[in-house]
């Protein structure tokens, strides 16, 4: 049996979290392989141990930000960086993803995010010049990285919900630390990122879990829970 923790503030009437469930029931069945899902509320982690204690063999980080605690949600993602347990972000998961790698591997302790802290001095995370909640756009998924292997071609069409993203300015100095960004949209703006040393660590800006079906599982979704079945 396959355990995969969603971290997020389960709210029935989100239908990325309905979705995500969903997902992970059709990448399980396409795969054959028999998996268990749990929601972790964020506000929940307030330690290490709260997420090593469910013996998960992957995570996926939810939609839904901001987070009802941002620290649980970063203490989780640092827990599957430093422990090399397969991880995919979606959505908020991606702004978190990219904060938790500025604060404990940059050292910037306070980098920040728009959505909880507007004023902050070093903001990682910033509004999308425009919102993208809502729209189906083309992602460019670069070569030689774990989404491209994942997905099997250069480019997929996924669909958004969030108004906020990788700040730009920041780029330069979160790619010469190790973070890959592997997907762009047209205009070459961050849309998926990873660290290709992992097992499996991905993050998108997108939520995938949208596009999965019965008939046809999201491959990144797919990726996810055979990494987390050879953990």
């Amino acid at each position: 049996m396959v355990r995969i923790g969603v971290v997020g503030d389960y709210d029935q009437a989100n239908s990325t979290h309905r979705a995500t469930d969903a997902a992970l029931e059709h990448a399980a069945a396409a795969l054959g392989i028999d998996t268990e899902s749990s929601w972790i509320a964020t506000d929940s982690v307030v330690s290490e141990e709260d997420v090593s204690a469910g013996g998960f063999d992957g995570l996926l980080i939810a939609p839904g930000s901001p987070y009802r605690s941002m620290d649980g949600a970063l203490r989780t993602i640092e827990f599957a960086r430093t422990n090399d347990v397969p991880l995919l972000g979606t959505c908020g998961g991606f702004q978190h993803v990219v904060l938790e790698f500025a604060r404990n591997v940059l050292g910037i302790s306070d980098a920040n995010h728009a959505e909880y802290d507007p004023y902050a001095s070093k903001l990682f995370i910033t509004p999308l010049s425009c919102s993208l909640a809502g729209l189906e756009m083309e992602v460019r998924i670069r070569p030689g990285t774990r989404a491209r292997h994942a997905y099997g071609r250069r480019a997929a069409t996924e669909r958004y919900y969030c108004n906020f993203g990788l700040n730009p300015e920041y780029e330069k100095t979160l790619l010469a630390a190790g973070l890959v960004v592997s997907g762009e949209d047209q205009d070459g703006e961050a849309r998926i990122v990873e660290l290709p040393e992992k097992s499996w660590f991905v993050a998108t800006l997108f939520v995938p879990q949208m596009n999965s079906t019965p008939a046809e599982a999201h491959p990144l979704i797919s990726a996810l829970v055979a990494e987390a079945a050879r953990f």
